[in-house]
């Protein structure tokens, strides 16, 4: 008897695996290909074409046809299948809307807890790690006040205003996402563990990193593009200068999002 082929949907998470670990082939590129040819398959399938219709320089397709990516794609697929942790694809009809319009979405995420609350109306919630007691307050309000009107608590996890944040939604409507810089494998920062059991059980945690990456500093930027491309609107409580929450209004910006600031 002959082995089961992949599923689609597992054809279509390889696909994004191999448009992922390809050099110089970034988020953008990979979803002007997806664009251009329905889904990540298709597009991996059609590679042969990519300079010829004028969609990437001949320079990263070469790199892309060499396969170079091949041994760290099969090494996340084997670290995530072990995991059994959930994948969310660009394709996937709950990918929410408002991050695919980002000019460079993750093409694939991983994800535990409530997967529904992607299908829900969102506005993050960032700001300063070190905080006042006056910001920690706001935030807390604010989120409060979203979670009762059915509105999901975007945030990054950090210490301060994050933290707040999700556990005043998670308190009030057990709606809050949160966006990591890291595997799913890491809690960081450490003290958040008690949040991060409320979130698997009653919220939901995401990111575009596999198992294994660290807190490096370079991922949340990149983390931050998320945050506020899952948000209708952004709000900054008592952000520092030079902060990751300044980053994160600016990328909502750029989105055309709304941006509301807390001195």
């Amino acid at each position: 008897m002959s082995n089961p082929q992949p599923s689609q949907r597992a054809q279509e998470y390889w696909a994004c695996l191999a448009l992922r670990h390809s050099d110089r082939l970034g988020p953008k590129t990979g979803k002007k290909l997806v664009q251009a040819y329905g889904s990540a398959q298709q597009a991996v399938s059609m590679a042969g074409h990519w300079t010829r219709e004028h969609l990437v320089r001949p320079s990263v397709a070469d790199i892309f046809l060499q396969e170079k990516w091949r041994g760290p794609a099969i090494e996340e697929w084997e670290l995530v299948r072990r995991r059994q942790d959930g994948v969310l694809l660009y394709t996937d009809p709950d990918y929410p809307e408002s991050l695919r319009q980002i000019p460079d979405p993750p093409l694939h995420a991983y994800i535990k807890g409530d997967r529904s609350l992607l299908r829900n109306p969102c506005v993050a919630i960032v700001g300063a790690r070190t905080c006042s007691s006056y910001g920690q307050a706001m935030a807390r309000n604010i989120a409060s006040g979203l979670g009762q009107a059915g509105v999901t608590v975007v945030s990054g996890f950090a210490l301060g205003i994050d933290r707040q944040a999700h556990t005043a939604a998670l308190h009030h409507s057990g709606r809050s996402i949160a966006i990591l810089g890291t595997g799913l494998d890491m809690i960081y920062p450490p003290r958040n563990k008690d949040l991060w059991q409320q979130l698997q059980h009653q919220g939901l945690i995401l990111t575009e990193f596999a198992p294994g990456n660290e807190p490096d500093a370079h991922n949340f930027p990149r983390r931050n593009r998320i945050i506020s491309g899952l948000s209708m609107g952004v709000i900054v409580v008592e952000a520092a200068q030079k902060s990751g929450s300044l980053i994160t209004a600016r990328l909502a910006l750029e989105h055309n999002r709304e941006v509301f600031a807390v001195p």
